[in-house]
């Protein structure tokens, strides 16, 4: 967790956590003409918190069974591909494949 954050980390990482599920809930279960706000707000969200991971990863901080530094390496690229689907599976130009 960055140091500018002013809530107690622990805590923040089980905020963070559930607005993520949430958030990423909304994705799949928003109606079409809110869809691309949402992965708006999805995507700036994922990306606040890909923050948090790189600080974790350049501390070197353990939490959540991040142990290694290629465990919260791996944890990186999993949170850009959450920016990427948030973004993506949105954008007016592309035909959802979730529903018709």
């Amino acid at each position: 967790m960055p140091e500018f954050v002013p809530l107690k980390k622990d805590d923040t990482v089980v905020y963070s956590g559930i607005a993520e599920i949430a958030l990423g809930t909304a994705l799949v279960v928003t109606p079409k003409q809110y869809r691309q706000a949402i992965g708006r707000i999805a995507g700036l969200f994922f990306t606040a918190v890909f923050l948090g991971n790189i600080a974790q990863y350049t501390k070197r901080s353990n939490a959540f069974g991040l142990d290694t530094d290629a465990k919260r390496l791996t944890r990186l690229f999993f949170q850009s591909a959450l920016v990427a689907w948030a973004l993506n599976s949105t954008s007016p130009s592309k035909p959802s494949k979730i529903r018709p």
